[in-house]
């Protein structure tokens, strides 16, 4: 393991003890094998004045929510360092009330929770205190003989803790181990199946022990046999004629059949969950490696690389054998006996869905209610993965026992975070597809499906729809797919690139269109004709085809069809347009006849006169007030409301019925257009 510490970056923190302390923070949580995604704590003890001038010892240690590779000098909590150790002196305390305590002897009460190893980090008589959650280390102790091997690395340069339950209970068992020892003998603290502990006077110093005893570890894995996995997959079950799609995934991820199998498991896992979940394929070669193991069923259900990933990942994942939705029901079943097995009868059933899966050939997969929660599995796996590899090169993959796990998902401390979490937003998880989506309403959709909790694939021909990746890059929740929608194979394309990134497809927004120049039928260009009903009808068609067969597979699917207030009532010189729009209605309403057995609804919206789209130029807004005797402004609001229509308001309704609301309605047409006389 390569140090990153940086002479020229650390003077910039200059003598200031939580400076130089959020600087290495930052290097350790750079580097993923040491912790990933909030896991680890750091700490610096220094002297500080509180309100009243009086000096004070106080230890400012990592605050919960925050991750070390971003953390700033506000993420860490400021606690009296003298009531941290009285705490470690009482024999005996819950977990609520050590964080009550740490809370109330918090100098800043606006601060973050400070992580529930105050008291440990408060104990170790050193300024600096860097706790990891370290691959290699962790991984040499989960394997049968472990804690022998730790010692043949480290000697006694290192105190060898056995595994006890994190907080109060793993803080009074170093306090008491440690009673009268002579600190300066130890280079750091090991904690089996758990992590691994440095300190120094400096932050320099602490860090680079950490980096030392972790590259310590590496080089003694790198000495060990080599677990191999295999490269061929053996399984009976594939030659099972009985057996036919969509129950098995094998083969190449983009396939029509696989992607199909894929959609079907997330639906499976999204019922189980109670809500819509992302599913991530991860295809690489560990994963399809790993995924192709003999032994993989009770290789990766042996539980987590370090406890507390368990909270993430659950303690095993499903493995897919015949039957998607069997599969998956006999996962949750058995969670819910692993609940019982354990429980006090006092705790609340987390739900019963996998938080990934194995899948004999094609790789594992990850859940999550958003692309980010699936990424965070995603990257636990990864890391598990690796070290189940290492782990049976060293005589076997051996970690925590269930009950240790369960104590760990179902801490009181966790338990009191369930009834914290805010409500899902009203399209959590649902993965979206709009068109015409570089500008205007489809635009529109796209931001606010997005603030709804949806994934969402935007389409248009226009390359704006690419970059508004980068506009979207910190929620992930979004693709941009440059596509022109006439075209069947792009359509085709675009539809399967949507469940290989996010898993399956729930709602369309069926909204490409324009608006051809204005014509009589006398008059009427070919040309004209047949673009608007290439764009504005067949594309439409093309893509409910492209797209049924992973609908049905969806959680409460609905097509939505922008349409328009010419369908009820046409304007002249917009035949082309008006009948193409009413053809799609129609289409809508056949759709809507043939897909409710599916459980698919389709609806259509009729906007009028939506202003802040590219259709409406100033030049054309200026001549058409100008033909009505109207100003621009009464033009606008020319309707029985007096009100303008605009995309966000479109998007508003977009989202209802893609909602709850619209949830037992088909076949609808629904107007919004400020209430219009010649319809009324």
């Amino acid at each position: 393991m390569k140090s990153l510490w940086n002479d020229k970056e650390a003077r910039k923190s200059g003598n200031d003890p939580l400076a130089l302390r959020v600087y290495t923070s930052r290097l350790l949580g750079r580097d993923t094998s040491l912790v990933m995604h909030g896991g680890g704590n750091t700490s610096v003890k220094t002297q500080v004045r509180d309100f009243f001038g009086v000096e004070k010892q106080v230890l400012y240690i990592k605050g919960s929510g925050w991750d070390l590779a971003t953390i700033e000098a506000q993420g860490f909590a400021a606690v009296k360092t003298d009531t941290l150790l009285r705490m470690a002196a009482i024999k005996s305390l819950t977990d609520a009330d050590m964080v009550l305590q740490q809370r109330a002897a918090m100098l800043n009460p606006h601060a973050p929770n400070p992580s529930v190893e105050a008291i440990l980090h408060a104990i170790i008589p050193f300024a600096y205190v860097d706790h990891s959650h370290a691959d290699a280390v962790v991984t040499i102790t989960n394997t049968p003989d472990g804690r022998k091997r730790i010692r043949e690395i480290f000697n006694d340069r290192v105190l060898i803790v056995p595994y006890v339950m994190p907080g109060f209970i793993l803080a009074r068992k170093v306090y008491e181990m440690t009673l009268g020892a002579d600190w300066s003998k130890y280079e750091g603290i090991i904690l089996l199946n758990h992590g691994l502990f440095t300190f120094a006077d400096t932050a320099e110093e602490s860090y680079e022990n950490h980096i030392r005893l972790v590259t310590e570890a590496e080089q003694y894995i790198h000495k060990q046999k080599k677990f191999s996995f295999p490269k061929k997959v053996q399984m009976s079950f594939l030659k099972n004629k009985s057996m036919s799609f969509p129950n098995v995934l094998i083969g190449n991820p983009n396939t029509t059949n696989t992607l199909l199998s894929l959609a079907q498991l997330r639906q499976a896992v999204s019922r189980v969950q109670g809500g819509a979940v992302v599913a991530l394929l991860k295809d690489d070669n560990r994963s399809v490696a790993f995924s192709r193991l003999p032994r993989i069923k009770t290789l990766a259900s042996r539980g987590t690389l370090t406890p507390d990933h368990v909270i993430r990942t659950k303690p095993k994942p499903v493995i897919i054998n015949k039957n998607i939705e069997e599969d998956v029901n006999a996962f949750a079943k058995a969670y819910k006996s692993y609940f019982d097995r354990h429980s006090d009868g006092k705790l609340k059933c987390l739900d019963l869905a996998p938080r990934w899966a194995v899948w004999p050939g094609a790789g594992v997969v990850a859940f999550g209610r958003s692309f980010g929660e699936a990424q965070i599995v995603g990257d636990i796996v990864d890391h598990t993965l690796q070290a189940i590899q290492r782990a049976e090169g060293m005589g076997g993959w051996k970690v925590l026992s269930e009950k240790d796990l369960f104590e760990v998902e179902y801490w009181e401390l966790e338990q009191a975070k369930l009834a914290k979490n805010p409500k899902p937003l009203s399209l959590q998880g649902k993965i979206v597809l709009v068109t015409g989506a570089a500008s205007g309403i489809g635009k529109a959709c796209v931001e606010r499906l997005q603030a709804q909790g949806a994934c969402v694939v935007g389409l248009d021909i226009n390359n704006r729809v690419i970059v508004r990746n980068e506009v979207t890059k910190q929620s992930f929740n979004y693709m941009g797919i440059k596509c022109d929608v006439t075209k069947e194979p792009d359509i085709k394309k675009a539809v399967e690139s949507t469940v290989r990134r996010f898993g399956g497809l729930d709602i369309i927004v069926s909204n490409a269109g324009n608006f051809p120049p204005s014509m009589d039928l006398e008059k009427m260009d070919p040309a004209v004709w047949e673009k608007s009903m290439k764009l504005n009808l067949t594309s439409h068609q093309l893509l409910f085809k492209a797209a049924i067969s992973y609908l049905s597979l969806g959680i409460d699917p609905t097509i939505i069809i922008i349409a328009s207030k010419n369908v009820p009532a046409p304007g002249p010189g917009a035949g082309a347009y008006s009948v193409a729009k009413a053809g799609l209605t129609q289409l809508g309403r056949v759709a809507a006849l043939e897909l409710g057995a599916k459980g698919i609804r389709v609806n259509m919206l009729h906007p009028n006169q939506v202003f802040d789209t590219a259709i409406w130029t100033k030049e054309i807004l200026e001549k058409r007030a100008k033909h009505y005797g109207l100003s621009v402004e009464e033009y606008k609001t020319n309707n029985i409301l007096r009100t303008e229509i605009t995309s966000q308001d479109v998007a508003n309704l977009v989202c209802a019925m893609a909602g709850p609301a619209f949830a037992k309605t088909t076949g609808a047409q629904i107007p919004i257009d400020g209430g219009n006389e010649r319809v009324i």
